[in-house]
């Protein structure tokens, strides 16, 4: 039986740009880094010869960290379809917030790419113990799709 989410990866191309993202822009907290390399994570990963750089970072609320994740080899590429929110496949992950129209400025002050502005989701689509919620879509410096939860 599962017992949590340990931790989501994000699969990242430079790895400092999207540290400074996540801690400098989101907010996140690093705890820690890892190289990665030998047979133990060609055989985990189904790949030969990786060389890998990890970090892990959490939010101030707390668990479940994410894994960002660079590949120095072998080299993967970048998908322009998974930065539609159509894509099959994980595509989002929900960041819950307090203010999300300030949340949305400080995003749009450093450049990043704001889907809409905050959308109430219409009463009774959704029930959830926190109440209503209003949303909306970003992405991060790799084009991974982010979402902003503020629940009133």
């Amino acid at each position: 039986m599962i017992r949590a989410i340990d931790h989501i990866n994000i699969v990242v191309a430079d790895l400092e740009r999207s540290v400074r993202f996540y801690t400098g822009v989101l907010g996140f907290t690093e705890l820690r880094r890892a190289d990665l390399a030998g047979e133990w994570i060609d055989r985990i990963v189904g790949l030969s010869s990786v060389r890998a750089r990890a970090v892990f970072i959490v939010a101030p609320a707390g668990e479940p960290r994410i894994e960002l994740l660079c590949y120095d080899a072998p080299p993967g590429v970048s998908v322009a379809d998974n930065s539609r929110a159509n894509t099959v496949g994980l595509r989002h992950i929900a960041l819950r917030v307090d203010d999300v129209a300030a949340m949305v400025a400080r995003l749009r002050a450093a450049g990043v790419t704001v889907f809409s502005e905050p959308v109430r989701v219409p009463a009774g689509v959704v029930h959830h113990d926190a109440g209503e919620k209003t949303l909306v879509y970003f992405l991060d410096p790799d084009g991974v799709i982010l979402e902003l939860a503020e629940y009133q």
